[in-house]
């Protein structure tokens, strides 16, 4: 028994750990100052980017080129800038597969 509760607990500390190092990533990446991670801000709020393409099994890949070049119209009239080369390739997924995972 003690075994497992160390387990659960070691895979929560490595969960919590991660979430705070992909929302440092998207920090550093300056993600923060046109989204968060629950609320409506310039952009949308990761959690809803989450829900609008769950089950989507070409949504990772669609998004990194996305977030590479930028877009406008899936959530309204502003357009995202791009944010290549600002931000490097395995950081943008990193960063759309937290998102996608519902920003946690």
């Amino acid at each position: 028994m003690k075994a497992i509760t160390a387990a659960l607990l070691a895979a929560s500390v490595l969960a919590a750990n991660s979430a705070l190092a992909n929302a440092d990533l998207a920090k550093k990446s300056n993600c923060f100052a046109c989204h968060t991670v629950d609320k409506k801000l310039v952009g949308p709020a990761y959690r809803d980017v989450a829900k609008k393409y769950a089950g989507d099994k070409g949504a990772e890949a669609r998004l990194v080129e996305k977030v590479k070049k930028g877009g406008s119209g899936v959530w309204g009239t502003i357009p995202m800038p791009p944010n290549s080369p600002a931000v490097k390739d395995e950081d943008i997924k990193t960063l759309v597969k937290w998102i996608l995972a519902g920003a946690k």
